[in-house]
This record gives structure tokens, sequence and C-alpha cells, in this order.
């Protein structure tokens, strides 16, 4: 294949995966307005569901995928926890990335969609701060839960702190720069907020 070919091919493939992810949004979207409509949630205090762009957490979790495929033997499949997982539509892209994928939820109308988009057993209805195993997942993914700085810093603080050794955090919309200088951890990107805990 000429470079002509290759550069055209890439384009196609482009404009494909434009396609389907355009196609992704529009039913992310509907579940989402639903979703806020529907929500129980005290919207003062803690967000309703909201949908991450899909095409940045294609690439934030191929960034992880690729980070554990460097180390891990064969037939072993990773977890990964979703905090706050709405309706789900994370879980399904981690689970193509052969991640054997979680999530909370406390609102009920996202956590009833979820659990029958994946399954009961991978879908727990618990309050983030009431949840006690955060320390037995490879990668934990959040897009921020709550409103107020106050407690969404030390939301991510608590993450930071029970998230096991080795472990991987996806942290989007982080308030709290700490991380940055704590020795416990490595930044994985440049571009995208996720870094590793590499000793306790």
């Amino acid at each position: 294949m000429s470079r002509f070919e290759e550069h055209k091919h890439s384009i196609l493939a482009e404009e494909e995966r434009d396609i389907y992810i355009g196609v992704i949004n529009r039913f992310i979207g509907y579940y989402s307005r639903e979703a806020q409509k529907e929500t129980q949630n005290d919207t003062t205090r803690e967000y309703p569901f909201v949908a991450m762009d899909t095409r940045q957490v294609f690439e934030q979790i191929h960034i992880v995928h690729e980070q554990l495929g460097k180390d891990t033997p064969p037939g072993k499949n990773h977890t990964f926890l979703d905090v706050g997982c709405g309706i789900g539509n994370i879980m399904l892209i981690a689970e193509q990335y052969s991640f054997d994928a979680y999530g909370i939820e406390k609102d009920e109308y996202p956590y009833q969609l979820a659990t029958r988009l994946i399954d009961e057993e991978h879908v727990w209805q618990k309050d983030i701060w009431e949840f006690d195993g955060y320390h037995t997942f490879d990668v934990i993914y959040y897009f921020r839960p709550l409103p107020d700085a106050g407690p969404q810093t030390k939301f991510e603080l608590m993450i930071e702190e029970k998230i096991k050794k080795s472990g991987i955090l996806i942290a989007n919309r982080k308030i709290s720069s700490a991380i940055e200088e704590d020795s416990r951890f490595k930044r994985l990107s440049l571009d995208h907020p996720i870094w590793q805990k590499v000793s306790e």
C-alpha cells in the first residue's frame, strides 16, 4: 500500500470512528437527559448523571489497557471500578478492553439502567462514601461526582489513600493538584488525568 493509500485509509477509518461515536453520543445524551429529569440526588451537593465525552474515555481506557498489558500474564482480566457509574456507559467501554468492570451508583434511575445494561452483580447501589472495596480494584475511574470543592477534594484524597499499590486512577475534572507532588503516584499521560500508585 502506497503512502497516499495509507493516508486515505487512515482518514476513512477516522471518519468511520466519528460516525460510531456520534451515534453512541446520541444514545448517551438521551439517557443523560432522562437521568437528570428523574434524579433523586440532592443536586446542591451531588451531580446527577452527566456523561463524559466518549472519545476521551476511549483514549483514557486505551492508555490504561496498554500500561497494564505490559506486565499482565495472558488470560488475566484486570478489575475496573467506575465511581458514580450512571447508566453504565463507561463500564461497557471498559468491558470491550477486557476489563472486569464494576460500578457504584446511588441514584435510582441510572442505577436501574446500568443493571439492565450490564448486570446486577456488577453494579452496586451505594453511596461513594460508604463503599468499602476501593482497595480491591486495579483501575478506579471517576468523572467528578461532587459540585462543591471541599467535599470533592475530600473524595479525591480518600480515593488516593485507598487505591492499592500498582492501581491506576483515571480522575476526570479533578480539583486537587496534590497528587502531582505525591511521591506515591506517577503520572501516565501528559494529556489525560491518569496516575499509577507506585508505592504505599
